[in-house]
């Protein structure tokens, strides 16, 4: 499956480049090194100088973030293996699911489990788990923020390089068949600098941000099954419960 951000990207770029040819433009006409350089490389450079040394080797991670292929939904598998576990608990108590959590394939639900097992009070629990989902979400969103920073930067770094393509033009005043290509090189750079924002940065950050609070949902079922497993409620119930917290698009797909 092709990527969202990709998909989304393609349309924007193209829509400009069909624009520009209804225009009698040729598109190609923008593709100009000094603008391109100037604005990728200083924006890029700008983000980098606000961040860590730890967050500049985790960059192409970043990137992997945003242009991952979108995995399916697992939360209705994931509700009916909460929903056995808590069959299991019910019917034989909290020790054989020791056997089973080694075979769970989510860190974070193996991991609460085994909580569980080694009877760590409900309450307790909870907060164990809430603090690793408030970690996790802050550690995802600095890369969202990076991105976004990157897209606040970069109109400004395209007005920077039209000032000095401008300087170029007051230049070259005594030759007046120059001013048309070196105004018109001028602007490319302030047009990089806002489509590479509204095209690339901010969608990246967007995107990051979107599967931050998809990861955040399906952790905070985790902890609501655990919890609940571990007080020993019906599984019939905690089935309700669990698909209560789904999106209504979620519960009509794993429901067809």
């Amino acid at each position: 499956m092709i990527p969202a951000t990709f998909v989304g990207m393609a349309l924007a770029i193209g829509s400009l480049v069909a624009t520009m040819l209804l225009e009698g433009t040729n598109p190609l006409s923008i593709v100009l090194l000094p603008p391109l350089l100037l604005v990728f490389g200083a924006t890029l450079g700008a983000a980098v100088a606000g961040s860590t040394t730890a967050d500049v080797r985790r960059l192409g991670s970043w990137f992997r973030m945003a242009f991952a292929a979108e995995r399916p939904s697992t939360t209705g598998s994931l509700v009916a293996q909460l929903v056995e576990l808590a069959t299991l608990a019910r019917k034989e108590g909290m020790l054989p699911l020791e056997n089973r959590a080694r075979r769970v394939e989510d860190p974070f639900l193996r991991s609460g489990l085994q909580l569980a097992i080694d009877a760590v009070p409900v309450e307790q629990l909870r907060r164990v788990l809430d603090r690793e989902i408030a970690a996790t979400r802050d550690d995802d969103l600095v890369a969202a923020r990076f991105f976004s920073k990157m897209g606040g930067y970069a109109p400004t770094v395209g007005i920077i390089g039209t000032v000095v393509g401008l300087v170029q033009v007051l230049k070259s005043l005594e030759d007046p068949q120059l001013l048309g290509p070196l105004v018109a090189g001028a602007f490319v750079a302030t047009l990089w600098g806002v489509l590479s924002a509204n095209f690339i940065w901010l969608p990246m950050s967007a995107k990051i941000r979107r599967n931050a609070d998809l990861r955040r949902a399906q952790m905070e079922l985790i902890v609501e099954g655990i919890c609940e497993i571990l007080a020993g409620t019906n599984p019939r119930a905690l089935r309700e419960k669990l698909r209560a917290m789904l999106p209504p698009s979620e519960v009509r797909l794993n429901a067809a």
